[in-house]
């Protein structure tokens, strides 16, 4: 563990009456970012590959940078941590592990591995600070979903009894952590791309699925939906695209209002491939991608560029307003709104 020193770079760019302000906060790491979990305005963790994981208490100032003993090679793609000492990391590939500390990062201990060589785990978020759910692609055509009711100490295998059947050539993806979403009261939703894109959606914890079209632009196994987030039950928005296309925007952001049932294309489209979307607040949203980041200000109705910067993902605090977005070579900026 060690704390590193940090180049600071302000991007102030304008749209209408609202300024955009990112700041460099380049941790050089040598770890691609794909995993965020901004607590508060303080606290936030990230997590990547060559079994990297960090933490910032500052919001972001100094980051302190740990590799658990034993997964040097995990590509750690998602993490979800509830304070300045929980918080879970889950890695995509095989074997899949799921790790867990709860002193702050000084010790990880690991909750689920899995063998098979078909597992492959995408995204994992949590209802409250017990109950969690990890999804991951189909092996024989069937999702498979973990659930854990104690903070992530256990989790039980639900695939066979929730039974999610996806089309030959479907699958999650893993870019970012963030095709899952929850929301109070058991909701969950899941987005899906390859050769077909869909949206599942389950309001009992993931016992019981609907399956919902998504008409973002698919076909190939590197096209899809990457990125899901609600602002209520009703309001939705997805994003995703072509990875090898980054700079095309042929379809790549959607909105909902129906709680995912059906999905409406932007009257002005995001401009290229986004991996991460989040809500800010009722009416600004994000999207960022490896070709850069767009701003809606009327929830994803119209979207505007705002830089060029290549991320993975993006995440807003909790508990406060703080937003990070992060990439590959350690990346990560911070993002406020003037």
């Amino acid at each position: 563990m060690r704390r590193l020193l940090f180049l600071f770079f302000l991007f102030p760019i304008s749209v209408f009456s609202q300024s955009y302000e990112l700041s460099s906060l380049n941790t050089a790491a040598k770890t691609g970012i794909r995993g965020l979990s901004v607590v508060s305005d303080s606290v936030a963790w990230a997590s990547g590959s060559n079994g990297f994981i960090g933490k910032t208490l500052d919001g972001g100032k100094s980051w302190h940078w740990v590799q658990p003993a034993g997964y040097l090679e995990a590509d750690f793609r998602d993490i979800e941590a509830f304070d300045a000492n929980h918080a879970l990391a889950v890695s995509a590939g095989s074997p899949a592990y799921v790790i867990i500390t709860s002193d702050g990062g000084k010790n990880w201990k690991g909750t689920y591995k899995n063998v098979d060589s078909a597992i492959f785990l995408d995204g994992m978020d949590f209802w409250d600070n017990k109950n969690g759910i990890i999804f991951g692609d189909p092996i024989q055509n069937k999702m498979q979903l973990l659930v854990t009711k104690d903070g992530g100490m256990s989790w039980t295998d639900i695939s066979d009894t929730a039974n999610v059947q996806l089309a030959t050539g479907e699958a999650g993806f893993a870019a970012s952590g963030t095709s899952i979403k929850t929301m109070a009261g058991g909701k969950v939703w899941i987005a899906t791309g390859g050769a077909k894109s869909h949206i599942y959606a389950s309001a009992n914890y993931g016992q019981a699925w609907s399956k919902y079209d998504c008409p973002i632009w698919s076909g190939e196994n590197s096209r899809g939906a990457f990125s899901v987030d609600f602002y209520d039950q009703n309001n939705g928005l997805v994003v995703g695209g072509d990875y090898q296309k980054d700079k095309e925007n042929s379809n790549n952001a959607l909105f909902t209002i129906d709680g995912g049932k059906t999905w409406q294309k932007p009257a002005k489209p995001v401009f290229g491939f986004r991996s991460g979307v989040i809500w800010y607040d009722d009416k600004n949203c994000f999207a960022t991608g490896t070709s850069g980041t767009d701003v809606s200000r009327d929830q994803g109705r119209n979207w505007y560029h705002i830089s060029d910067e290549s991320f993975n993902v993006i995440k807003k605090a909790k508990q406060g307003t703080l937003v990070l977005l992060a990439g590959n070579k350690g990346l990560i900026y911070s993002l406020k709104i003037r």
